[in-house]
């Protein structure tokens, strides 16, 4: 017994500041993976949101394959440059996403603008 109470008045600060240092440092990189993660995935959204505004803008020419093909090309590029990386399941989930995003506000616009249009003809008569 005494043995323990003296290895424990010894060692017993240094044994806590030990643990308490691994239990914090745990935690902090637990903090800093889930910082980074949101960071590069929210980072991964604004880039394909710009890659596949300006390929709608700069090849409006091409068909809907071929500007597939070339905002993927774009947005893997963007992203290598920043350290990211980005598998090809994600990628096309994105991209529809962000489609299906700007498909929806255009059919917003088009509705206001066909109800706005029927009101004010209707309001006439």
């Amino acid at each position: 017994m005494e043995i323990i109470e003296e290895f424990i008045s010894t060692y017993g600060a240094t044994i806590i500041y030990t643990i308490l240092t691994a239990v914090i440092t745990f935690i902090g990189t637990k903090i800093k993976d889930i910082y980074e993660k949101n960071v590069t995935d929210e980072t991964k959204r604004k880039v394909v949101k710009t890659v596949v505004n300006a390929v709608e803008q700069l090849y409006k020419d091409l068909k809907g394959k071929e500007k597939l093909e070339k905002a993927k090309k774009y947005i893997i590029e963007m992203l290598n440059e920043k350290g990211i990386t980005i598998n090809e399941l994600e990628l096309n989930m994105l991209i529809e996403e962000i489609c299906n995003s700007f498909n929806n506000t255009k059919e917003a616009i088009k509705n206001a603008w066909f109800w706005n249009r029927y009101f004010r003809i209707s309001k006439r008569y």
